[in-house]
């Protein structure tokens, strides 16, 4: 029997983790430590009492007899997924998988994964993983996953199905809704070790970083690659900073790769939400971004190069699938006109989550806090606007309208900077793109997707606009691309 007066006396010591890319499979995760507060309000008793019934009754009355602690999980999983699409339950098993990924290595097919009217929605494939040679998308739909309809499973079920041993085969059939069709791909499961670090020179006094995810060594590994660039171009002019389809992770890495190209303390990003602790300001500083006290890559990385990367002129590459880390880079060297910001307007994912570790190896993911950008702006449902769009190819993005976003997920979180309208013009678009879809595409059925150019490379449309832009060249501006319009203003208090 449900003992009310023992689960109120019983007090947990647990452990949280700011996330911010919060995403199925996201790599996330600052450690912080926290208590359970003590003057938590009365829980609803006869509401409790309801909950206990009903399990009771499961428990001898169902047709067959059940797993009690399966039963349980479930009801807190169906409780939590209830909130808001980032917040989760973690069993025995997804809490391992979920603390493995925050030291970028997992066997799996490699995708960022959120859920959508009971069907797996790609946020975007990790770079270099199988789903990425696959030719996956951000905005692919998984609709089964072997022989198994994915409508009906948890996003959890979902996840433990597409990750198996090193070697083995998954077959999944995704639906595309930009080109209207349905197609299967059959990828071999390998162990991900996601390289979040790129970069090289791209010609004489122009460089190119690109910062797939937010890991625990991303910051390391992109201020050595910083110093590899300075060392081939000392007098570098140009640099491009690369944060497509990164869907982000560390909150403290996002301050530090902040604080490499912004002046020295000054406001990276804030957070708001119902707690004490979650009101707080990052600021470019050491105390903020580093994990280490002994070591400081950020300085190193700095008179080693002679303060190059604080003055260089900077562009910053984004797209849809850029989100909630990258985001708060972006909008942080956005506000501080540090950089120019081109691309596709980006995700628009501006929660903070907070895993809370309930038993040795069960825990908690919920979301505990909005985020804001220096100047005070929620991107939460909205994103970053670009100070240039620019396609993602010269032949431009036809479908543009039907790019996946967080206020496109259901039960996202409102800004808390005004109500949410449509977007009328918005609206018309994407129906235009669907009606044309269904006049071009009815041939493409069964064809295997075609892959856009590798990022980096000669073929990159892109990145050629930004180095133009470095370069001060004509730059090819979008050609179907709008923004998104902003929420309405409210009286609701802006970031502390």
């Amino acid at each position: 029997m449900f003992n009310y007066k023992e689960f109120m006396g019983h007090k947990l010591k647990i452990a949280g983790w700011i996330a911010l890319g919060g995403l199925a499979g996201a790599l996330t995760t600052v450690s912080v430590q926290t208590v359970a507060r003590s003057n938590m309000a009365p829980l609803p008793l006869e509401e409790l009492q309801q909950l206990a019934a009903v399990f009771s009754m499961v428990k001898s009355d169902y047709v067959e007899p059940v797993d009690e602690k399966k039963l349980i999980s479930d009801a807190i999983t169906g409780m939590v997924a209830s909130l808001d699409p980032h917040s989760q339950y973690y069993d025995k098993k997804t809490f391992k998988e979920f603390r493995e990924g925050t030291t970028g290595r997992f066997v799996g097919v490699g995708i960022e994964i959120t859920q959508e009217e009971g069907l797996v929605k790609i946020v975007s494939p990790i770079e270099g993983s199988p789903a990425f040679r696959a030719g996956m998308k951000s905005g692919d739909l998984i609709t089964k996953i072997d022989d198994t309809a994915v409508k009906g499973l948890s996003l959890n079920e979902a996840v433990k199905r597409m990750r198996g041993e090193p070697g083995t085969k998954v077959l999944l059939t995704i639906y595309r809704k930009d080109e209207n069709r349905t197609f299967p791909i059959s990828i071999i499961r390998e162990e991900i070790k996601t390289q979040s670090v790129k970069g090289k020179l791209m010609e004489p006094g122009f460089g190119w970083i690109r910062l797939s995810q937010f890991q625990e060594r991303s910051v390391d590994d992109f201020t050595k690659k910083l110093e590899e660039i300075y060392k081939q171009e000392p007098k570098m002019r140009g640099l491009v900073l690369d944060l497509r389809n990164d869907p982000g992770g560390l909150l403290d890495a996002a301050v530090a790769v902040s604080a490499i190209f912004l002046p020295d303390n000054v406001v990276v990003v804030s957070t708001n939400g119902q707690l004490a602790e979650s009101k707080f300001v990052y600021k470019a500083s050491p105390e903020f971004c580093q994990r280490r006290s002994n070591n400081d890559p950020i300085r190193r990385l700095h008179e080693s190069t002679r303060g190059l990367y604080k003055q260089v002129k900077l562009v910053v590459l984004v797209n849809e699938g850029s989100a909630s880390a990258s985001e708060i880079v972006s909008g942080a060297l956005q506000d501080h006109k540090r950089a120019t910001i081109m691309g596709g307007q980006t995700f628009g994912k501006g929660s903070v989550q907070t895993v809370r570790q309930l038993t040795a190896d069960t825990a908690l993911k919920i979301t505990t806090a909005r985020y804001y950008t220096p100047s005070g702006r929620s991107i939460q449902a909205k994103g970053i606007v670009p100070d240039v769009m620019v396609d993602e190819s010269e032949d431009g993005n036809l479908f543009a309208a039907l790019r996946l976003r967080e206020a496109d997920l259901d039960k996202h979180i409102a800004s808390g900077q005004g109500k949410e309208e449509k977007d009328a013009a918005r609206e018309k678009a994407r129906e235009e793109a669907i009606k044309k879809l269904e006049e071009t595409n009815a041939s493409k059925k069964n064809e295997a997707p075609k892959p856009l150019p590798e990022f980096g490379s000669a073929e990159d449309f892109p990145l050629r606009q930004a180095l133009n832009k470095l370069q001060g060249k004509t730059v090819l501006v979008s050609k179907t691309m709008t923004e998104r319009k902003a929420e309405g203003k409210s009286d609701e208090p802006k970031a502390p």
